[in-house]
This record gives structure tokens, sequence and C-alpha cells, in this order.
């Protein structure tokens, strides 16, 4: 589907900047960024140790979630996998949302409530994070942004250097243009993200729960158009 990484993109800088503010600094998506935090929660830096170790299995459990799914559709088009792989993310976004709510407020970050509500948003995150691994397909990533800011620079620096090539040139200038609308969706959405918690709390989760729900939908009906095109 068209844009799919792009609202992805934002999606995941939604998701990961709402529970970094709302759950004592946890990572969702980007969960490798919680080593730093429980490094710094050891030294007496922050707080929330035991939820960032928490998430890992659940982060772990998501991608394996994705592969089982993914391994159990193989046989079918790779669009029923995909438009699969969406619900089951809406799914557990919105569970991440109930148990947000039913946390709030959340003044300790190791009390069970906090715990749910992380490990659940954690899963999500790592089917999402699976998703085009699992289901390969054109795109650039959209749960991290550091390796697309690096490639994107380097794009730049050939784009503007007078030695480079005109095929080098080119081949710059379309993934730039992929990257590009990632990186500030995922902007975007990490700000959105800040300020839907800021002021409806977790319900600001129901955003990326409804537009992963228009992506399972459009997935379904690209394919349909493209299957009665060919007919």
């Amino acid at each position: 589907m068209k844009h799919e990484d792009t609202i992805l993109a934002a999606v995941a800088g939604f998701v990961d900047t709402l529970s970094f503010v709302a759950l004592f600094g946890l990572f969702t998506a980007h969960v490798t960024g919680n080593f730093v935090l429980i490094g710094a929660g050891i030294a007496g830096f922050g707080q929330g140790v035991v939820l960032k170790l928490s998430v890992f299995p659940a982060f772990v459990c998501g991608v394996i979630a994705s592969s089982l799914i993914a391994r159990s559709l193989s046989a079918r088009p790779a669009w029923q996998g995909t438009r699969a792989l969406h619900a089951v993310q809406a799914v557990l976004l919105l569970g991440f949302c109930a148990a947000g709510v039913w946390a709030t407020p959340v003044t300790q970050p190791d009390s069970l409530p906090a715990l749910v509500a992380g490990i659940v948003g954690t899963f999500a995150m790592g089917v999402q994070n699976a998703h085009p691994r699992v289901i390969p397909r054109a795109g650039v990533p959209n749960t991290v942004m550091t390796g697309n800011v690096t490639q994107a620079i380097l794009d730049v620096v050939d784009m503007l250097s007078a030695g480079t090539a005109d095929s080098a040139r080119a081949a710059a200038r379309a993934r730039f243009a992929k990257m590009l609308p990632a990186i500030v969706a995922f902007a975007l959405g990490a700000a959105c993200g800040a300020l839907g918690f800021r002021y409806i709390g977790f319900l600001a989760l129901l955003a990326p729960v409804c537009a992963l729900a228009v992506l399972a939908l459009c997935t379904a009906q690209s394919a349909g158009a493209i299957t009665k095109e060919r007919a």
C-alpha cells in the first residue's frame, strides 16, 4: 500500500513518545534504548528498572508472534499476512490503551498496572518491528529513525557533491525521497503522542489504533482492486 511506511513511522513515533512520557521513560518501539535507561537506573539515575527489564520478554514475544502469524499464512498472498499483522497490532495497542487507562494515574513505575501497560505496548511494537522482516517488501525502516537519518544525510552529501556521478546522484535522490516522509512522519507522530497524552492521557492511543485499522482495511481493498485489474 502506498504511504504504508509513512503511516507506520507516525505510529511508531506516537506510541514510543507516549510510552516514554507516560511510563517513566519507557521505550516501546525503540526497545534497545531501554538499555541506556536501565544502566542509568542501576546507578541511581531515573527509575523504573523493573518495568524496563520486564518489557524485553514482551518484545521477544511480539517478534515471535509476528513470525508465527506470517508462517501460518505463508501459502496465501502476502497481503493477507500484512493485513493480519496490522490487525493484531491494532488490537494490542487497544489493549495498551485500556491497560493505561486502568493504570491512571501512574505514580509507581513498578506497580502492576504500569507493568501490564508497558508489557502490552511493547508486545504491540514488537509486532511492528518484526513485520517487514517476516513479510519482506520494498520500503524503509519505520520504527527507528537513526539509520534513516544517517542514510538521508549521506544521500544529501552525494546529491550536493560535484564529483558524484549522475547515476549515483539519481539513486541518492530516489533514496532520499523514500526516507524523508518516514522521518518527518516519525517526528510529527512523536509530537502528537506527547501532546495527546498531555490532554487526554492513554486515550490518545486510539489514534494509532484507528490508523492501523485503516491500514488493515486498505490493504485488503488494494489487493482486491489489483486482482480485478488483472482479471
